[in-house]
């Protein structure tokens, strides 16, 4: 008989199979439950990597940060980064300077005509045309339309 490489605990076990019912699952952590739920039927490391196409190590990995800090791992911990420096009221100006009328001579707005003129506003110290496109995204503005975008419902 095989080596089983990891145990799962009842309610641990639980949890994953009804994670894995959901509909709606992120493909990493459909992935990772997935690993946990061979291992825990007796497969082994290799035939777990071979099966869900990854890395020995990988799945190696996974398990032992199962032992070390339980079904946590599942989800990626925030990762450091840039801070967000822009917020909801300068990202509710932005998008209405988006909403009113282009500057002269100009058909409709531009992303990088949006975050000079914020900045010229003084809406905000400094903002990239990214962050425009970014902010009018979240805030449900497309600079081809005249308004808020059509629900995909």
């Amino acid at each position: 008989m095989k080596k089983q490489h990891l145990e799962l605990t009842a309610p641990d076990l639980e949890y994953l199979r009804e994670l894995l019912s959901r509909e709606r699952v992120r493909p990493l952590v459909q992935k990772r439950a997935k690993a946990l739920m061979e291992l825990h039927d007796g497969k082994t490391y290799i035939e777990v990597s071979q099966q869900l196409a990854l890395s020995y190590p990988t799945v190696l990995s996974w398990a032992k940060k199962y032992h070390e800090q339980g079904l946590s791992f599942l989800t990626d911990k925030p990762r450091p980064g840039r801070p967000v420096e822009i917020d909801e009221e300068q990202q509710a100006r932005i998008t209405a300077l988006a909403r009113s009328q282009p500057p002269e001579g100009r058909a409709r707005w531009s992303l990088r005509l949006l975050a000079d003129k914020a900045a010229e506003l003084k809406i905000c110290k400094q903002l990239s045309h990214n962050q425009v496109g970014v902010i009018l995204k979240k805030m449900n503005h497309s600079l081809s339309e005249k308004g808020p975008r059509a629900s995909k419902s």
